[in-house]
């Protein structure tokens, strides 16, 4: 059977029971720009690849002062998606006079996600979130994709490529706990440099840096903000 014939809506089952325009989400998410979120005792960190220094600015989203997303996919999909975690935080702000926690934004986001799927004439959202956040738990690593599941991670890497830097990560995974802000970001930029091809590296231009941790609000590092994390970095063999 030609997947052409089940695939013209979400809510088509192919004789396979395969769901092919989720599959076509999920495909756009392995084509977007790759993104690495770990974490510490302490702190969680994002690090993304910029492919076009005009995009760089919606490619990592702070949502609240404890809470920031990086993506990869469709833009216009996560636009939506951020507007709607960005009204969800400032409500449990206003309401209950707290930050709201990360998972229980993340279940939100799941539930959202999931509404297209069982609609006729809906898309799934094509793009994949890294959420970065922390809160009385500590903090957090989740990946949210195009089918409506989420994880809580210790470290995950999203977008082009990101199996080399999944690999990377779970090699150096069992030191992330003890180390501090720097060794973290170190750890995060090498595995995303597993992303590159061996003739490209990383520098100021493509590459933006998110951190939030204990007593830290959530903060950007963009162009010359990151040069100190880069520094640190060995060449590559």
């Amino acid at each position: 059977m030609f997947c052409n014939h089940y695939d013209n809506d979400v809510t088509v089952w192919s004789p396979q029971g395969r769901i092919h325009q989720t599959e076509y989400a999920m495909e756009a998410v392995k084509q977007g720009s790759a993104t690495v979120g770990l974490k510490s005792k302490i702190h969680a960190v994002l690090v993304a690849l910029k492919r076009a220094v005009r995009a760089s600015a919606h490619r990592k989203k702070i949502l609240h002062n404890h809470i920031g997303i990086s993506i990869a996919g469709r833009i216009a999909d996560a636009r939506l998606l951020c507007n709607f975690m960005r009204q969800e935080c400032l409500d449990s702000r206003f309401v209950f006079d707290r930050p709201l926690p990360v998972s229980r934004l993340v279940s939100l986001i799941g539930s959202k996600t999931q509404i297209p799927k069982q609609r006729y004439g809906r898309r799934p959202y094509g793009v994949g979130l890294c959420t970065a956040g922390h809160n009385d738990m500590g903090p957090h690593i989740f990946q949210t994709c195009p089918s409506a599941n989420y994880f809580d991670c210790r470290t995950m890497s999203i977008g082009a490529h990101s199996q080399s830097a999944r690999t990377y990560l779970e090699r150096q995974m069992s030191g992330f706990m003890e180390c501090n802000l720097n060794e973290l970001v170190k750890y995060g930029l090498c595995a995303l440099r597993e992303t590159l091809p061996t003739e490209q590296d990383l520098t100021t231009k493509n590459v933006s840096i998110g951190i939030v941790g204990k007593d830290l609000e959530f903060a950007i590092y963009d162009d010359d903000d990151v040069s100190p994390f880069l520094e640190s970095l060995e060449e590559r063999p």
